[in-house]
This record gives structure tokens, C-alpha cells and sequence, in this order.
């Protein structure tokens, strides 16, 4: 990466700690998740990704929902389902 680029991110990654915003910017979006700028371009064009558009340019991105959005689809570990298959033959075992 040329220093220019990881000067202006370092910025932008700053801003985000001293501030803690509610709402990000674009570019904000993009280091806060980690997600690459095409790729989030791809994601709000398709409208998978929550985001809003108030003047019909700037696109931001409230936290929360970003967040609620990168964890959606969690994957149980082997112990959850572990633990949810005895806790089931549990609770069959004292209906008979």
C-alpha cells in the first residue's frame, strides 16, 4: 500500500475511535467492517447491505445495523449443538 493511502485510512480509523459515531460515511463503512469499497458498492446496489441515501449521493451506515448485519447468519459450534441435542432428548425423554 502506498503511504499516502495508509496515512488518509489512519485518519479515517482515528476519526472513528475519537469520535465513536453513530453514523458512518462511506469510507468510515468500509474500515469499520473491513469489507472492501467495491464490494460494499456491490452490497448497497443490490440493497444486502442496510444503508441510507439522503440526497440521492452520499450513501451512510448506522452502526448498529452494520453490525446486526455482519453477524447475521451465526454457526453453532460443535458444543451449542451438542448441548441442543441433549437438552432435546432431555425434554422427550420426560414427555414419555
Amino acid at each position: 500500500m502506498d503511504n499516502l493511502l495508509i496515512l488518509e485510512r489512519l485518519g479515517r480509523l482515528e476519526k472513528l475511535l475519537i469520535g465513536n459515531k453513530e453514523v458512518l460515511t462511506f469510507d468510515e463503512a468500509c474500515d469499520y467492517t473491513g469489507i472492501s469499497r467495491s464490494y460494499l458498492y456491490k452490497l448497497t446496489a443490490s440493497g444486502k447491505i442496510p444503508h441510507s441515501k439522503p440526497n440521492g449521493k452520499m450513501l451512510f451506515f448506522e452502526k448498529k445495523k452494520l453490525v446486526n448485519w455482519l453477524l447475521q447468519n451465526k454457526r453453532k459450534s460443535p458444543q451449542d449443538i451438542e448441548a441442543e441435542a441433549l437438552a432435546y432428548t432431555r425434554r422427550y425423554k420426560s414427555h414419555r
